[in-house]
C-alpha cells in the first residue's frame, strides 16, 4: 500500500512539471494580450472622438480581442514545440492552437466586413443598418469558419453539407411562409427602393421605416406612438409609396380653389408668401431671393393650377418638409394662416353651389 502511495505521488510530481513550464508560458502570453488589448482599446476611444467612418478606424476596432487571441496563439506554439509532452496532449493543443487561429481571423473578417457595410450605409445617407442583412452576414461567415475547422479535425463535411441540404428541403416546405419573408427583406434590402429611415406608404399604413428584419419591417407613424409591423412578403407584393426617393424631403400637396372673379398672380404671390412663411417657422426653411424676387432654393413652395372647378379654379400648393412628422404641422399651420391671409386680401374661396330646379306643379 505505502509502495502504491509512493509512485502515485512520483507520477503526480512528474505531471506537475510537465505542466508547470505550459501553465507559466500561457499566463505570460495571456498577460502581455490584455496588456497589447487593452492599450488598443484606448487608442480606439482617443480616435473615435475624431473619426468614426475611416477604414483604418474600421480595422482598429476590427482586431479588438485579436492581441490577446494571437498572444495565447504564440504561447500554445511555443508549448507545443519546446515542452515535453505526451503525444494526446501535444495534439489536443496543436487543435486548440488551429481552433484559436481560425476564431481570430473569423472574428476579425466579420467585424471589418460589418463596418465596410456601416460605412456605406452611413455615405448613402441610411442612419442604420438593417438587421436582416447583418444577421446573414454573420451566420454566412461563422459557419464557413466552423466548417474549416471540423475539416482540419478529420471530420468530413461533405456530409454534413449533404445533411443540410436535405433537411434544409425539408424544413423549407414547413416553414415556407417564414423564408418567403426571408426572401423578400432580401429583394427589399438589394433592390435599395425602400431603407431604413424612409418614409413610405403601404396601402392604408403610413410611416417611417425603423427596422428591416428577417421576418418583417417595422414603420412608425407620423405620431410616433405606436409601430405598425407589416410581413416582407406583403411590401414585396405590394404597391408602395416612397416619400423618400429620390429626394429626402417629404412633399406636401393641399389643394384649394379661388374664385374666378381672382387675381391668379395675386393669389400665387401670397400662397407662396404664406407657405415661405410657415416652412420657416417649422423646418428652418432658409429662401434664396434673387434680385428679380424669385426664390431659387430648391425647396421653394410652388403653385401649380390643375382645372377650371364648377365654381373655382383649382390648384395645389406643393411645400417640404425635411421630417416626415412635421408634415402634418406645417399643412395645419398652412391652412389656418392660408385662410386668414385670403380673407385680409379679399380672396374668395367658394364653396360649391348647386342649382336645384323644382318641378312646376302646374304641368
Amino acid at each position: 500500500m505505502e509502495i502504491i502511495t509512493n509512485l502515485s505521488e512520483m507520477d503526480f510530481i512528474e505531471i506537475m512539471e510537465y505542466l508547470v513550464m505550459p501553465i507559466c508560458i500561457l499566463a505570460f502570453s495571456l498577460f502581455v494580450g490584455i496588456a497589447i488589448n487593452r492599450a488598443l482599446i484606448q487608442r480606439v476611444a482617443r480616435r473615435a472622438k475624431t473619426d468614426e467612418s475611416s477604414i483604418k478606424e474600421v480595422f482598429y476596432r476590427a482586431i479588438q480581442g485579436v492581441p490577446i487571441s494571437l498572444c495565447m496563439v504564440i504561447g500554445l506554439y511555443w508549448v507545443v514545440n519546446t515542452s515535453q509532452l505526451p503525444d494526446t496532449l501535444i495534439q489536443l493543443l496543436s487543435y486548440l492552437l488551429f481552433t484559436s487561429i481560425m476564431f481570430t481571423i473569423t472574428r476579425v473578417v466579420e467585424r471589418t466586413v460589418s463596418g465596410f457595410i456601416n460605412i456605406k450605409f452611413s455615405s448613402s445617407g441610411d442612419a442604420s443598418q438593417s438587421t436582416l442583412m447583418s444577421t446573414i452576414l454573420k451566420v454566412f461567415i461563422y459557419a464557413s469558419g466552423v466548417l474549416i475547422i471540423l475539416q482540419y479535425y478529420g471530420i468530413s463535411v461533405a456530409p454534413i453539407i449533404t445533411a443540410m441540404g436535405v433537411g434544409g428541403m425539408a424544413v423549407a416546405l414547413g416553414l415556407q411562409e417564414t423564408l418567403q419573408n426571408i426572401f423578400a427583406g432580401l429583394q427589399i434590402l438589394l433592390s435599395k427602393q425602400i431603407k431604413v429611415n424612409d418614409f413610405i406608404k403601404i396601402g392604408a399604413n403610413e410611416g417611417r421605416v425603423v427596422d428591416i428584419n428577417w421576418r418583417f419591417t417595422t414603420i412608425m407613424p407620423a405620431n410616433e406612438g405606436t409601430v405598425i409591423v407589416i410581413p416582407n412578403k406583403d411590401i414585396a407584393g405590394s404597391t408602395s409609396v416612397n416619400y423618400s426617393r429620390p429626394r429626402e424631403d417629404v412633399i406636401i400637396v393641399v389643394p384649394i380653389g379661388v374664385g374666378y372673379e381672382s387675381d391668379l398672380e395675386q393669389v400665387e404671390r401670397v400662397t407662396i408668401e404664406v407657405a415661405r412663411d410657415i416652412m420657416m417657422e417649422v423646418e428652418g426653411y432658409e429662401p434664396a431671393i434673387t434680385s428679380e424676387g424669385v426664390d431659387i432654393n430648391p425647396l421653394a413652395p410652388s403653385v401649380l393650377f390643375t382645372e377650371f372647378g364648377d365654381s373655382s379654379i383649382n390648384f395645389n400648393v406643393l411645400l417640404h418638409a425635411h421630417r416626415f412628422v412635421n408634415q402634418l404641422k406645417i399643412k395645419h399651420k398652412f391652412i389656418m394662416a392660408i385662410t386668414k391671409r385670403y380673407r385680409e386680401e379679399g380672396i374668395n374661396i367658394p364653396f360649391p353651389i348647386r342649382t336645384v330646379l323644382m318641378p312646376d306643379k302646374n304641368n
